[in-house]
């Protein structure tokens, strides 16, 4: 079992020699590494680039600040049944400043904040969690009596890149729904001059956060993102796309209410409030607990918790989307049938037609005898 104090990480060592002292073999290591660029979208001949970037890597400098949250992100990224090296390198490189697992507290924390940014100005990767309140000059959340704007502006300044967890850091999630009494955004309204990419979700996969730090410390830059800033290589597709259930939605097969004989079958979950045809997320393929299920899966529909504003825009969860596009939505594979035979059958009956036509023209016409001309009668005589 892995203890993340147990064997700390020196400045000046690499992380290969660290994690060949902490008893994590070459295999190992170049497994982690295979399964992040497949993660990523990269091919395998990524594998021995990302290997030796790591591998060479000295100890980097990683602040995580917590905002306006429930700590439900930091949560979904330490929380593991078993740790993997993923977790092993994300907590060993966000020792310098996180407050909940730190340590350090009070004046301390702020002092290490402090000193983390002034040492590795310009070099830090800036993690935030949760959303930040501006209404009333942001009185709603202090720290150090301090205010959120002014502890991310103050972070954010000196950093290389910035990665908001988390529907809060994400657009301001359930502290940002109607009416936001505390008038909280997320991370990229407030930061403009950097890159700022958003791991969406409520909580996001923690798998999602360890790639994208990776690929950063790999590549030297940020992956792409979608036009919500999110990393197109979990982001990319939606999860009505992806489902295990969608071959059920195709057949019209759905389940109409909770522990039916439809939910013990497995059938689709749309007309019970699924909203995965309009949210895009990588559920279905990482899915949570160290892959073990995920919420479809499990028999809950999607909340799409990976979409801006969705405590608005799809709540009452339980209520369905809208009809969506699609085949056999609105109809049973019965139905689908009989339209089909339908069609056949007007098709055959159209085609049955023509060719009589076709025939019809092809065939020569009767010889038909003309009548014979007679000539008119003679008009009556003049009388004399």
């Amino acid at each position: 079992m892995f203890s993340p104090n147990s064997h700390p990480w020196s400045a000046d060592e690499t992380l290969g020699r660290h994690l060949e002292k902490r008893g994590v073999s070459r295999r190992e290591f170049l497994e982690f590494c295979g399964g992040l660029c497949a993660m990523l979208g990269l091919g395998s001949s990524f594998v021995p680039r990302m290997a030796h970037a790591l591998q060479s890597m000295k100890r980097p400098s990683v602040i995580w600040l917590q905002l306006q949250e429930c700590t439900g992100c930091v949560e979904s990224v330490i929380r593991t049944s078993e740790p993997t090296i993923g977790n092993l390198v994300l907590d060993l490189i966000s020792l310098d400043y996180q407050h909940t697992l730190m340590a350090a507290a009070g004046h301390q924390a702020e002092a290490a904040l402090q000193s983390s940014m002034k040492e590795n100005a310009g070099k830090y990767l800036l993690v935030v969690t949760g959303s930040v309140p501006l209404a009333e000059n942001g009185i709603y959340l202090t720290i150090g009596g301090r205010t959120a704007k002014t502890i991310l502006e103050e972070a954010a300044a000196g950093a290389a890149g910035v990665v908001a967890v988390g529907a809060c850091a994400h657009w301001g999630s359930v502290q940002a729904a109607r009416p936001n009494p505390t008038g909280a955004v997320g991370v990229g309204d407030i930061v403009k001059d950097k890159p700022v990419v958003n791991i969406a979700g409520c909580p996001p996969i923690s798998d999602v956060v360890t790639a994208t730090i990776v690929h950063y410390l790999t590549m030297g830059r940020m992956p792409a993102t979608d036009a919500e800033g999110r990393p197109t290589f979990a982001y990319g597709a939606r999860i009505h796309d992806q489902c295990s259930r969608r071959a059920n939605f195709d057949a019209g097969q759905f389940v109409t209410s909770f522990d039916d004989e439809a939910a013990r079958n497995g059938w689709c979950l749309y007309r019970v409030g699924c909203k995965g045809p309009s949210t895009f997320s990588p559920c279905p393929i990482f899915q949570w607990n160290s892959g073990t299920s995920w919420p479809i899966g499990a028999g809950h529909p999607c909340i799409g918790c990976t979409e801006r504003q969705f405590w608005d825009t799809m709540t009452p969860f339980y209520d369905r989307l809208p009809d969506v596009a699609g085949f056999g939505v609105e109809r049973t594979a019965d139905l689908i049938g009989a339209a089909l035979a339908a069609g056949a059958t007007a098709g055959v009956a159209a085609h049955a037609a023509a060719t009589a036509i076709h025939q019809a023209r092809r065939r020569p016409l009767p010889v038909v005898d003309a009548p014979v001309r007679s000539d008119p009668p003679a008009p009556p005589a003049a009388k004399e």
